[in-house]
């Protein structure tokens, strides 16, 4: 097939080759000036008595680019903050070159950047802010409540997590860093446990504070349309693991509980997550035959 486009529009196949030749230009990397690449084929554009054929595409390329670096910048604020905005654009220009958008929608475009990053403090940063991401925009289903469990059988109990609600194990205090930061500047999405949280708007970012290792064991969640971070006892953060991960109530308990002080009472503990967890709407029938 020839890759220069036909000078008119005769099938559809015509057409699906100028659709094609047009998106792989508009979506290639720019360079690092924020321009479209100097070799980039552009005779199925005319020039005007203004611009060249090349300098009209070009527009457009920056257009596709320029939406994309908003929705990466307006989705990871706290991200931003912490490495700074010159590495954060260079940051951005690296990832969607390796990952270009692929789904219907711009929420997804995050999808892979903690796994992306090397850096330890800045990938947990940023994979509590997609747990944001995740967190306020899956779905919430019909709760199960204490009295939905009355009589069952822990041994073959299955109980499933709100798509909502989004467990992670991080070794920075991301949390209070983001608490931090939202105090000194609105643009930051989070808050501490039940504090609550709106969506960012565009705003420079004060100086980021200083992010503290610390082993947390974080739920981020979605209440009355509301974002939510929360902390968990280890033992109640692996036992909500477990459910989510298919085990029974009995299997999920034994598993959180194998290396737990033997002086706790246990039975009352359990029970007062579990009256917690219900208020707050996190439990569900489990999704899937386990």
């Amino acid at each position: 097939m020839s890759t220069r486009t036909p000078s008119q529009l005769r099938t559809n196949a015509d057409l699906r080759h100028l659709q094609r030749t047009m998106a792989a230009a508009l979506m290639q990397p720019l360079s690092r000036q924020d321009g479209m690449n100097a070799k980039t084929q552009v005779d199925f554009i005319t020039p005007n008595n203004r611009m060249s054929g090349f300098e009209r595409l070009e527009i457009y390329a920056r257009q596709y680019w320029f939406r994309l670096f908003d929705c990466l910048y307006d989705d990871y604020p706290a991200l931003r903050a912490f490495v700074g905005e010159s590495r954060f654009h260079k940051l951005c220009r690296e990832y969607l070159a390796q990952h270009p958008s692929n789904s219907w929608t711009l929420r997804n475009l995050g999808s892979a950047l903690p796994a992306f990053i090397t850096d330890l403090k800045a990938r947990d940063v940023t994979r509590v802010e997609w747990a944001q991401t995740l967190a306020f925009d899956e779905a919430r289903k019909k709760p199960l409540h204490m009295d939905d469990l009355l009589g069952a059988d822990p041994s073959t109990l299955h109980l499933g997590l709100q798509p909502c609600v989004v467990l992670l194990e991080i070794d920075h205090a991301v949390d209070h860093f983001i608490t931090a930061m939202k105090k000194s500047d609105a643009d930051v999405r989070g808050s501490a446990s039940q504090a609550m949280s709106e969506a960012p708007t565009r705003a420079s970012l004060a100086k980021a504070p200083k992010l503290k290792r610390e082993r947390v064991h974080l739920v981020v969640h979605r209440h009355n349309n509301m974002l939510y971070f929360k902390r968990l006892a280890r033992e109640s953060f692996l036992m909500l693991a477990a459910l989510r991960d298919g085990l029974t109530l009995a299997d999920a308990i034994e598993l959180a509980l194998a290396d737990a002080n033997p002086e706790t009472d246990w039975p009352a503990q359990i029970r007062d997550w579990f009256t917690e967890f219900s208020q707050l709407g996190w439990f569900i029938k489990f999704p899937r035959k386990p």
